[in-house]
């Protein structure tokens, strides 16, 4: 297997109408007809919820942050690679906890599906976003209901 390059995706593994769900935004989802996330007009508070829930649980596995490729060099003192200037490359997840940066380094044979749960997780954020503005609806609308 290829070597994972940042955000080359293979040739059709990218879902166009979610894609463009996620880059418009939630005005645009209301409108999108081959979206996945369509927001019906008239829903309950417990259908928003599992609405919500049977959605995520497909979304697995999630993470934050950005993946990296890097090049440094060793701590040989003969390395040609770094004698050629090509250094070492690496996978790095960068990401924040306790609000400080941090960094973990990630194999290559793992890079692929390090930045498929990086893509979950940004569909996830979108995802919690219509969450709350159909839940807040899903409440306005019940309340108005004699």
């Amino acid at each position: 297997m290829e070597p994972y390059r940042g955000r080359e995706y293979p040739v059709g593994s990218i879902r166009w109408p979610q894609v463009a769900c996620i880059v418009l935004g939630l005005a645009a989802v209301r409108n999108a007809p081959n979206c996945a996330h369509t927001m019906p007009k008239d829903e309950t508070p417990e259908e928003v919820r599992r609405w919500f829930l049977s959605t995520v649980q497909k979304m697995w596995p999630v993470a934050e942050g950005s993946l990296s490729l890097r090049k440094s060099p060793c701590v040989r003192k003969n390395c040609q690679a770094c004698a050629k200037g090509e250094g070492h490359k690496s996978y790095i997840l960068y990401g924040r906890s306790e609000g400080r940066r941090s960094s973990v380094y990630v194999p290559d044979a793992l890079a692929q599906q390090v930045q498929t749960a990086i893509d979950n997780g940004r569909e996830l954020q979108q995802l919690m976003s219509e969450a709350g503005v159909r839940y807040v609806n899903a409440l306005k609308t019940a309340r108005s209901k004699p």
